[in-house]
């Protein structure tokens, strides 16, 4: 076999049908496309349109839900945020904010705050100021002598998207 000889196998490949091109074609006058209206004409795209009946995407119902007054939280374990202590990132003496984990690189973005969680060991003593907090992580905190403030009630953003407002600060009830 040489390079020159190699052609596709047969029937492999069709000549494209030249539309419009005589009567004795069978493919000319309206090449193809039947006799006048909107589909006759060049640049018709109606895609989902079934001729004035109801088309199917609009007579299948709607699935799920979408939340107006939901959160999108961080979620912070106590062990992560020891680490962070032990590797320098965090003050212990200061109070642990949103603003303080982005900038010791625990989490990324303040998203619409924090909720710590009791996953780990925490042995320093540190004061916490987050959106949420779990009863295990308040009791964990509390234990090595340090305290949790929810800084923000249920439901009240810190995006300011939605939620009724709870009126400023409360002390974590465990």
């Amino acid at each position: 076999m040489k390079l020159n000889e190699i052609r596709d196998n047969e029937g492999a490949t069709k000549n494209r049908m030249r539309v419009g091109r005589g009567i004795g074609s069978g493919k000319g006058k309206t090449a193809g496309r039947g006799v006048k209206g909107q589909k006759a004409r060049t640049g018709v795209a109606i895609k989902g349109f079934e001729g004035g009946q109801m088309p199917l995407h609009r007579r299948l119902p709607k699935r799920g839900f979408n939340n107006l007054y939901s959160t999108d939280l961080n979620e912070v374990n106590l062990g992560r945020v020891q680490q962070a202590i032990d590797a320098g990132k965090l003050d212990k003496a200061a109070t642990v904010t949103v603003e303080a984990l982005v900038r010791a690189g625990i989490i990324a973005r303040p998203r619409d705050g924090v909720k710590l969680l009791g996953v780990g060991e925490l042995t320093a003593k540190v004061a916490f100021e987050v959106t949420r907090a779990s009863k295990s992580a308040v009791e964990a905190v509390e234990k090595a002598g340090g305290s949790v403030v929810v800084a923000y009630g249920a439901g009240v953003s810190v995006r300011g998207k939605g939620g009724k407002d709870l009126g400023g600060k409360g002390e974590a009830t465990a």
